[in-house]
């Protein structure tokens, strides 16, 4: 427990993304990642922060009232010890969620954290480092999650999904890009097709803008 994370932010606020959109949660945001989305709403992750070890973590978020930890980034996966910090707070007693991109191998983390899973868009410039092979490893209770900016997204997202049993496995969200996407366009396009995809505004966003620490 000793050894250190990097972590840039540990904050207390509403889960803004996914089926627990609304729920009071603490946040434990660790520093850095592998990837360069071209509309990343996180860039002041990529470095910075401080040196936390899992002890120190448990004890900050003890300072709020709340059952559910979501351990975020960047890319949290990116730090080695990020599994043993997800297993800890389940140990202590935390409905647990992890927010990773996709790029990363998912197998290694505690069957009793929810993964929400990105999977990276043409308009992100990173569809490339989408690890496919993360798909049948997920289980109903974790979630997929598409950011979409363009048509060209929405079209590719949606080839995707024929192609592969998405909604079988868990609940998949597709979310329009913050301040690129319009949100009454991609609603219709998921009516037009009768998608089995959920849409999705986050929330935080609605409520803070891209605010640092919401």
């Amino acid at each position: 427990m000793r050894a250190p994370l990097r972590v840039h932010e540990l904050f207390f606020s509403l889960q803004g993304e996914a089926s627990r959109a609304g729920l009071p949660s603490v946040f434990v945001r660790l520093t850095g990642c592998p990837l360069r989305c071209r509309w990343c709403d996180t860039t002041y992750a990529f470095s910075g922060g401080e040196d936390m070890t899992i002890d120190e973590i448990l004890a900050a978020a003890r300072r709020w009232p709340a059952r559910h930890i979501c351990v975020t980034g960047g890319e949290p996966l990116a730090q080695k010890r990020c599994l043993v910090l997800l297993a800890a707070l389940c140990d202590a007693g935390y409905e647990v969620c992890l927010e990773t991109s996709g790029a990363l191998a998912i197998g290694g983390v505690d069957a009793r954290v929810a993964r929400i899973v990105d999977i990276k868009t043409p308009s992100s410039g990173e569809a490339d480092k989408n690890r496919w092979e993360n798909l049948a490893l997920l289980t109903p209770r974790d979630e997929l999650k598409i950011i979409i900016a363009d048509r060209a997204d929405y079209d590719w997202a949606r080839a995707k999904m024929a192609e592969r049993p998405f909604p079988a496995r868990c609940p998949v969200f597709f979310s329009p890009a913050h301040g690129l996407q319009s949100p009454v366009k991609l609603a219709e396009w998921i009516l037009a097709d009768g998608l089995e995809a959920r849409f999705q505004l986050p929330l935080h966003k609605q409520l803070w803008g891209n605010m640092q620490g919401r």
